[in-house]
């Protein structure tokens, strides 16, 4: 166990940082292409068949790709963009833009979940775009958000992990350099509970928050 103690934290560190990074980013870039995608196919905005087409069929070839594959086909981006294709930065890369695919998608099907019927009433009303959008839609589609955001951060969590295959970092990488390729199995083991305890503790935190902002 002395690689845990030695290891454990610093590992835990670097997941943080690219999980961190990748859910900021993806959150942002991904939640304003799948708002664009929903805007764009939908008659009561901007509906707009080629943009929409085109930004869905970029989207879904990121996400056609396995996440290990993905990573392994950046790798000259990614060392044009950090500096080196090993190391948590430069495993953040391909983390995020999978992330951004991911959430993008899942945005987007939030807000179709929103009753057409609300937006039309804001829209006869003469409501402004930017209030129909920011105090309606975002805000009807809230609950289903809080539900993407944690389908996308228990998803990043596995991102990370596999990123340790290429010397990514993280509690991943711990796994499989001692509990893998040296036999640690305490290390495996260890390394396997934490990311269950995580992901089961977001999943439940996330379905709880969005339940409760149902009722509301």
């Amino acid at each position: 166990m002395e690689i845990l103690k030695s290891e454990l934290g610093q590992a835990a560190l670097d997941s943080g940082k690219m999980i961190g990074t990748a859910m900021i980013i993806s959150l942002i870039v991904g939640g304003a292409l799948g708002l664009v995608l929903y805007l764009t196919s939908n008659k009561l905005f901007f509906k707009n068949n080629l943009a929409n087409s085109f930004a869905g069929f970029v989207i879904n070839i990121i996400r056609s790709l396995p996440f290990i594959i993905l990573l392994v086909l950046l790798l000259p981006i990614t060392k044009t963009i950090v500096g080196s294709d090993i190391g948590p930065e430069a495993a953040t890369v391909p983390i995020t833009i999978a992330a951004i695919a991911f959430f993008a998608r899942l945005s987007e099907g939030a807000f179709n979940e929103v009753d057409s019927g609300v937006i039309e009433a804001a829209i006869s009303s003469g409501a402004s775009l930017r209030l129909i959008l920011f105090d309606v839609l975002i805000v009807e589609a809230f609950p289903s958000l809080i539900r993407a955001i944690t389908v996308n951060l228990v998803s990043l969590i596995g991102y990370s992990a596999m990123a340790g295959i290429v010397g990514g970092g993280g509690i991943g990488d711990l796994a499989i350099r001692y509990g893998y390729y040296r036999y640690e199995t305490g290390v495996m083991i260890v390394t396997v509970l934490i990311l269950l305890v995580l992901v089961q503790a977001i999943q439940i935190t996330g379905d709880a928050l969005a339940t409760k902002l149902s009722r509301k």
